[in-house]
């Protein structure tokens, strides 16, 4: 059964329009910083999962996989405690992605601001902090619309 909801971005475009605004220079701002686009993207798809939102994970596996992540590496993220294939800084941001997702639970531990403090700069630090507010402000958006996610069409093989 499919139940038609709000869509914000079509209602309130000129809202919607600032999200993306804000992304876009969100991602600016990473670059600049020394984010690359396999860092954000890893935390990118970890916040989207972490919410339940199938339409940012796909968007962000799609970008994943063509910032050259391979689909091992992509399929561990949520495992990547357990996982040897990620960096220092990959494990660091994942934590930082956790806290920021689940930050209405305490806020950012000390613990944890103090380890990603360890390995990223400030400018680092605040840059993915900026990404994940930005990517957790897209996945509220998404879920509440319940926007549909439906299956790929399959490729026959060449």
């Amino acid at each position: 059964m499919t139940e038609t909801r709000v869509h914000l971005s079509k209602t309130e475009p000129a809202a919607y329009q600032a999200l993306d605004a804000f992304s876009r220079t969100v991602g600016e701002i990473c670059k600049a910083n020394g984010i690359d686009d396999r860092l954000k993207e890893i935390v990118m798809i970890h916040c989207s999962q972490l919410n339940g939102c199938a339409y940012c994970t796909r968007i962000h596996f799609d970008r994943a996989s063509s910032a050259g992540i391979d689909p091992d590496t992509l399929l561990q993220i949520p495992t990547w405690r357990e996982s040897g294939v990620f960096s220092d800084r990959e494990r660091a941001a994942l934590e930082l992605a956790e806290a920021f997702t689940f930050i209405h639970d305490g806020g950012i531990p000390d613990d944890v601001y103090d380890r990603v403090g360890s390995v990223f700069t400030e400018k680092e630090y605040a840059a993915l902090s900026w990404a994940c507010v930005s990517i957790n402000a897209f996945n509220r958006i998404v879920v509440a619309g319940r926007y549909p996610v439906p299956p790929r069409a399959v490729q026959a093989p060449a």
